[in-house]
């Protein structure tokens, strides 16, 4: 099996290829077209600022490949909220995989970014399968994926918020699924078994 994690200039990428190490799984890191359309798997991860990690994926043309490919791809934290169709971060268009907005959490109750250990619920997708429900994911955000047709998990912080979205081939985790300990794991590889 071929998994790509897709290369582009968003951070935490080597947390994701730690947890892979850890799994046993092999993997390619690579922003190459023909490598990532000949994947088996496609993984999406990052940390960083909606614009510029935008700005990266049109320079190299993966804001269309990316919505066009038909293997299971996983979008992690920053990569789900680029899979969405705009982002309130430096008012940023993005690849509108999801038909939903990304929006900054407004509290002044609430410390924001979002940082840490939080539960996720009503899971309803293959990648918890084995998971309980109100598991715990470590999550580091200050933008969010609103509930929506396409939410699997969610997650409750300011409000309830999608912790997971799924549509047809594509799956996305606000949280970081590399360091959420057994759990995140558990949902790495089933991912891997799709």
């Amino acid at each position: 099996m071929k998994t790509v994690i897709i290369k582009y200039n968003a951070g935490n990428v080597q947390s994701v290829m730690y947890a892979m190490d850890r799994i046993g799984a092999s993997y390619l890191w690579t922003d190459d077209e023909q490598e990532i359309r000949t994947a088996d798997k496609v993984i999406f991860p990052g940390v960083g600022e909606a614009s510029t990690a935008m700005s990266y994926l049109r320079e190299k043309g993966l804001d269309k490949v990316i919505p066009s490919l038909t293997q299971p791809v996983l979008g992690t934290c920053v990569g789900m909220q680029l899979m969405c169709r705009h982002s309130e971060e430096n008012n940023t268009t993005c690849m509108g995989i999801f038909d939903l907005d990304v929006k900054r959490f407004d509290s002044t109750n609430f410390k924001v970014p979002h940082v840490g250990w939080n539960n996720i619920y009503n899971l309803k997708t293959e990648l918890t399968q084995g998971l309980r429900e109100d598991s715990y994911m470590y999550f580091v955000h200050s933008y969010f994926a609103e509930l929506s047709p396409y939410t699997v998990a969610e997650c409750n912080y300011v409000q309830p918020f999608s912790a997971m979205l799924q549509k047809d081939n594509f799956y996305a985790a606000q949280f970081h699924t590399e360091i959420s300990g057994k759990e995140g794991q558990l949902i790495l590889e089933n991912f891997l078994k799709l």
